[in-house]
């Protein structure tokens, strides 16, 4: 995980020569060192000798370069020959058995695999439509029902199930694209270039992941002319607007499926000679059929059915045609590792073909560049699939760092990992997130982990002295979220304070009014940084410190350097001074000196 062993560091493209190098103990006495360079399944793809080149103290260095031909992901080790018989090295873990642990990662890539410049070192905000904000009223005519509207904007979210144990997720509270349009500015103050949306296409519930028409927007947002001028509210502000690409499932309320009858009976529940009968799979119909993760309101669809893909992707008006001639830039695609790599190529194809920058982003939980799901190795990025993904690795290291439950060393590696395994172009791309629909908010998740039922987690709220801690921690996470390389993600709402549990106590209506103004404040700076230094969006990172809760790195592009530094330990910290950019929990000690005081942060321009 450091650049002076490989070099290029990170993914490679065919035929782009590589050169590695090893420091062996000169007491080994090496006489043969090869690196094996093999495929992801194990066969071998070549033998690389490395040659002797310098003693550097008590180490041989040994050096070696090598080419691959054509995209793929490679693994590799190194089979040594020493004084006292050969022996193989992999990447060392915590055990000291050097024949123990993984082996390396490299990808390769294709040569004319390329992002959106846009998307590069963007800053993102999140909206959950219905919750943001509400502008005047919609006509709710073909509204899903049943349902019920809040009329106090600040009242609880319904969390109580219904008297047969179900959770409906049917009320609203009239968030819609003309109060999004309305809160435009103040969206663009954040340093917001990114506006990502949950569903907005017509839906029983207010998440509206369960679609039940992919092509109408849901009437209690409003017409496909409010998504229009939203979009052009956003781009005149320098803001791309990316949707949620919900394709792995539908409703079970839907034009494709119609179990409730709301479509006119022409869904694959109703009749079996519906046109979209094939989209699903029927164990014993209507009753019985494959549906996401067991709920019965969410069937899956078969994504590789040719009637499937002629309507969302390939069709003159498929789903993604629709919605970027509509005014979108983009997509973020739910669970993404459900998605058959076919259907992933062809979408991406087909989003490129009509709008050649169009973003796509994939919803990925783990290291993305070697997920295996399904028990298929994914492709996104030796084959190009993807333009980002959700980067929830990022959010686990600062999360962990945070908790001290790892002194630096843990967050440095995570990092220096995936920017060694992601292609530079999808690495600045990334969304890295502290908060989303799908997380407890990042408020409530920096100091308390409880997990309890729906009725405790509605009546927990942090009490003042733990929501002052939580503020300082969120602080300081959330400056690692914007100046680590990628896209910084903030969830709408995250900034002004809000508070809560899991899922639905992190999905509540927008405080206007009540924002916490310190908070707000912080990550108004943060976004302005991010547009006026190119190296916290482009720059190459460097660690200079990861030990004892102190952190420390570099981001540097163009002679332009950044030195970011974060005190999560006990004791104060002593760091030379640079011109301060921003700051917190520090003073100054000397001309040319700054002490770093617990839970203190800085981000300096270096001189």
């Amino acid at each position: 995980k450091l650049p002076e062993f490989k070099d290029p560091f990170g993914t490679l493209t065919p035929n782009q020569p590589c050169r590695l190098c090893i420091h062996i103990p000169s007491s080994v006495a090496a006489s043969d060192v090869q690196c094996v360079i093999e495929h992801e399944d194990g066969t071998p793809a070549l033998a690389v000798p490395m040659d002797f080149s310098s003693q550097i103290g008590a180490y041989d260095m040994f050096t070696g370069s090598f080419q691959l031909r054509q995209p793929g992901l490679f693994f590799y080790y190194f089979r040594i020959v020493a004084h006292t018989g050969p022996f193989r090295l992999f990447k060392q873990g915590d055990d000291t058995n050097m024949e123990a642990g993984d082996k390396w990662q490299v990808s390769c890539v294709p040569a004319d695999f390329t992002t959106p410049s846009w998307a590069k070192g963007a800053s993102i905000y999140q909206v959950f439509p219905d919750r943001f904000h509400r502008s005047g009223t919609c006509d709710l005519t073909g509204k899903l029902k049943p349902y019920t509207i809040h009329e106090d904007w600040n009242e609880e979210v319904c969390w109580q199930p219904t008297a047969d144990g179900k959770v409906l997720n049917n009320d609203f509270y009239g968030g819609n694209f003309r109060g999004i349009t309305e809160k435009m500015d103040y969206i663009a103050s954040l340093g917001t270039t990114i506006l990502y949306l949950n569903p907005i296409s017509k839906s029983f519930s207010s998440h509206r992941y369960d679609t039940g028409d992919y092509k109408t927007p849901d009437p209690m947002l409003g017409t496909e002319e409010d998504f229009a001028a939203l979009c052009d509210a956003a781009h005149a502000r320098g803001i791309q607007v990316i949707l949620d690409g919900v394709y792995s499932h539908t409703g079970s309320d839907s034009l494709y499926f119609d179990r409730e009858g709301s479509f006119g009976g022409n869904g694959a529940f109703c009749s079996q000679n519906s046109p979209y009968y094939s989209w699903y799979t029927f164990h014993r119909w209507p009753y019985s059929y494959n549906s996401w993760w067991g709920f019965e309101t969410l069937p899956t669809v078969n994504k590789m059915d040719p009637a499937f893909i002629e309507y969302v992707i390939t069709g003159e008006d498929s789903v993604v045609a629709h919605w970027l001639r509509a005014g979108a830039d983009g997509f973020r695609l739910d669970v993404a590792d459900e998605l058959p790599s076919e259907f992933l190529d062809l979408l991406k194809k087909r989003v490129r073909q009509i709008k050649p920058d169009a973003l796509v982003i994939g919803e990925v939980w783990e290291d993305a560049s070697n997920k295996i799901s399904y028990n298929r190795r994914c492709r996104y990025f030796v084959d190009g699939m993807l333009d980002s993904v959700m980067n929830y690795p990022f959010r686990t290291a600062i999360l962990n760092f945070m908790a001290r439950q790892d002194d630096g060393h843990g967050l440095r590696n995570t990092v220096m990992t995936i920017a060694e395994n992601y292609p530079p172009q999808v690495l600045h791309c990334n969304m890295n997130l502290l908060g989303t629909h799908d997380t407890p908010r990042i408020l409530t998740a920096l100091v308390d982990s409880f997990d309890g039922s729906r009725e405790e987690l509605a009546k927990r709220h942090l009490p003042p002295e733990q929501y002052t801690t939580a503020r300082e921690l969120l602080m300081a996470a959330s400056v690692l979220q914007y100046t680590l390389p990628g896209s910084p993600s903030l969830y709408y709402g995250d900034e002004a304070g809000m508070e809560g549990g899991k899922d639905p106590f992190n999905r509540r209506t927008y405080p206007w009014g009540d924002e916490d103004r310190t908070l707000l404040e912080h990550f108004k700076i943060l976004g302005r940084l991010r547009k006026e230094h190119a190296a916290l969006r482009e720059g190459m990172i460097r660690f200079f410190r990861y030990d004892s809760g102190k952190l420390g790195f570099f981001r540097e592009l163009a002679g332009k350097k950044l030195r970011i530094c974060i005190n999560r330990s006990e004791e104060s910290w002593e760091i030379p001074a640079g011109k301060l950019l921003l700051g917190h929990n520090l003073q100054t000690v000397a001309p040319t000196w700054l002490t770093l005081n617990p839970l203190g942060f800085c981000i300096l321009e270096e001189m």
